[in-house]
């Protein structure tokens, strides 16, 4: 079979993927899955039939495998290294601002009154509504209302220290925080 249809088979796959080395390849594989239907005991009754059908599934699966790499693969002309720039978070210096920021935050909270602490802990890291933290904590909606006015006021004032801002104590003008939990 190998010295019958060879040439023929070659022919026909260098017609369809324009590359003789790839079509040989292909030759070769065609007929060693041929070969592994019969060894398996497959019945084959027109071996040429399955030696073209086995060709044109590769040469499918080779311009799929093609239209994949073409659109992963850089042209030649761009395989130069292009210098990346990181983003300025990635910068030492900004990631240690970023971890004293987190401190000192953490610092804060942790300094609150215990009742303040657990509302706010509540509300802002376990989800909680007000109405929630209240009934949890036995006591009414405005009193946890007040206790995280006074954590977001107190970390607002962390942050603008953090910032470099005039951090003038708990009536100077802020920057509106989120209360978007209160429901």
């Amino acid at each position: 079979m190998f010295e019958r249809y060879y040439r023929e088979l070659l022919g026909f796959l260098s017609r369809k993927v324009s590359d003789r080395s790839v079509a040989a390849d292909m030759t070769q594989e065609s007929y060693a899955r041929v070969y592994a239907a019969q060894a398996s005991g497959s019945t084959i009754g027109d071996p040429r039939a399955l030696l073209y059908q086995t060709a044109r599934n590769l040469v499918i699966d080779h311009q799929r495998h093609g239209e994949v790499r073409a659109g992963v693969e850089l042209p030649p002309a761009q395989v130069e290294p292009v210098e990346a720039h990181a983003s300025r978070n990635c910068e030492p210096e900004t990631a240690l601002a970023s971890r004293q920021g987190v401190s000192a935050l953490v610092s804060v909270i942790d300094n609150l009154p215990p009742r303040c602490r657990e509302a706010f802990m509540l509300n802002r890291f376990e989800g909680l509504t007000y109405a929630q933290v209240g009934a949890h904590m036995g006591i009414s909606v405005k009193m946890v209302e007040q206790h995280i006015k006074h954590a977001l006021d107190a970390c607002e004032r962390c942050r603008a220290r953090s910032a470099g801002e005039d951090a003038a104590g708990p009536h100077a003008p802020r920057k509106k925080l989120n209360r978007s939990r209160h429901e």
